[in-house]
């Protein structure tokens, strides 16, 4: 059990993505980055879609009111056990009366902290992932405040083993990001020469990164829509162009439909890396077949599941 002290930025509880309600308006939600959620559930013996903390920025700090095994992933700076140093991508147990703090990143934007069995909440719509614009899911459907009390699914939160993420299938951040991306269903009415920057130039991340989606500028593509096209379905991944011609790519809280040209959509092997950007950060789209793109994306898979499987029946 977690006795939250300074819930940091932004802090919610995120589980699996919220399938099946698309056509209802309802977001899939879940994590912004879920390769970091998976790798921390696993060190802690979890499904890779257990319900998880996602701490944006940093600023963390909570105490243990019980023995519990802990794990930290994703973006991270300096990580503490009641003031003694601790290393992410590693099973941490702690004793009750124990303090964690997680500092600010200094490359990466959101951190993924998994407990032995769980995180308690809110199941709606058949997730437990927080919506923030519905107050759906998660702990009351808001962000974490100090003094919530956060419960594990089990009586005991101790696990019994001590894991380390391998090197191999840990991600590393710094302040730019090459995305492999494919084109999208209105491409096509890019001007040739923003369709060369599309997947040519380097773009920066706005100031206003949000679990909807990231403003892309530095280049303004020039795209023949009078911005009133038929609403039409998007995802996560999509990257649209509104009349300012300043793309925007859609994260896990993004809306189901939009009116904007569909100009590219980020390949399912990169998607992860979305919810790490942060401010300023560099953004350079590597164009992609949709036949390469999951090629790519089954070798990425393949490798990950071969530590994300392991010792499991």
């Amino acid at each position: 059990m977690l006795r939250v002290l300074k819930p940091g930025l932004q802090t919610t509880l995120q589980g699996a993505p919220r399938l099946g309600y698309r056509q209802y308006g309802i977001p899939y939600a879940g994590p912004a980055d879920v390769v970091s959620m998976a790798l921390a559930n696993r060190l802690v013996g979890n499904s890779r879609d257990a319900t998880c903390l996602e701490i944006t920025f940093g600023g963390f700090e909570a105490d243990a009111e019980e023995a519990c095994s802990i794990a930290l992933c994703g973006a991270v700076g300096h990580l503490s056990v009641s003031g003694t140093a601790i290393a992410a991508h590693e099973t941490v147990h702690l004793n009750a009366g124990e303090r964690v703090h997680v500092a600010p990143p200094a490359a990466g934007a959101r951190t993924y902290l998994a407990i032995h069995s769980g995180f308690q909440a809110n199941a709606q719509f058949g997730s437990t992932s927080t919506y923030l614009p519905a107050q759906l899911g998660g702990h009351e459907g808001r962000v974490l405040q100090a003094g919530d009390v956060l419960r594990s699914t089990k009586d005991g939160a101790v696990y019994s083993q001590t894991l380390q993420t391998p090197d191999a299938v840990r991600p590393t951040y710094t302040r730019a990001f090459a995305l492999r991306a494919c084109e999208g269903a209105e491409t096509h009415l890019l001007a040739p020469d923003s369709r060369e920057d599309l997947f040519g130039a380097t773009f920066q991340s706005g100031r206003q990164p949000t679990r909807m989606g990231l403003a892309l500028g530095g280049h303004q593509l020039r795209v023949s829509s009078d911005g009133k096209m038929k609403s039409a379905p998007v995802f996560p991944g999509t990257i649209q162009c509104p009349p300012s011609g300043v793309p925007i790519a859609l994260l896990s809280d993004a809306q189901t439909t939009g009116g904007y040209p569909r100009i590219a959509s980020i390949a399912r092997c990169d998607r992860h890396l979305l919810g790490q950007i942060r401010p300023g950060d560099q953004v350079t789209l590597l164009h992609r077949t949709p036949d390469a793109a999951l090629r790519d994306f089954k070798e990425k898979q393949a490798l990950l599941e071969r530590w994300l499987l392991s010792g499991r029946t």
